[in-house]
């Protein structure tokens, strides 16, 4: 699989494999883990991930009303990275003040996910790079 650029396919299976191993109670590497706590936090999706076949036919449009879970699930690996590594500077005191206020990692996290859509969405708009300035305003926003 591609780190930093992984196809579509290789985004569900990646998913898909980790959701199965944690459910046989394979062993899961450190990044197989972090997604499966993530998983776990959403049994709505316990079903798609349980059928890989199914997850690379299916599209998620917003015509549907549905949300993408392989996005969802993504975004939360994202954002627990920049946290981890703290970058952008200073977004792991925004997680840790976020979470505080909420009493929740997980709705702080995605209360920080609209955040990230919303830059990426700008960025991808204008035809240019994600701001990371524009990211930590918005977030700050938040807290």
């Amino acid at each position: 699989m591609a780190i930093f650029n992984p196809t579509r396919e290789e985004v569900r299976r990646f998913f898909c494999n980790t959701w199965k191993k944690k459910i046989e109670n394979h062993i899961l590497t450190p990044m197989e883990t972090l997604a499966a706590d993530w998983m776990t936090e959403h049994p709505e999706y316990h079903a798609v991930l349980a059928d890989p076949e199914g997850a690379l036919e299916q599209d998620y449009t917003p015509e549907r009303g549905e949300t993408n879970p392989f996005l969802h699930l993504s975004m939360h690996l994202s954002i627990s990275e920049q946290i981890s590594i703290d970058q952008p500077p200073g977004i792991r005191k925004i997680a840790e003040d976020l979470t505080k206020k909420l009493r929740s990692k997980h709705e702080a996290q995605h209360q920080m996910m609209e955040c990230l859509g919303q830059v990426m969405w700008e960025a991808q708009r204008e035809g240019g790079q994600l701001s990371p300035e524009k990211y930590l305003e918005a977030l700050k926003r938040l807290c």
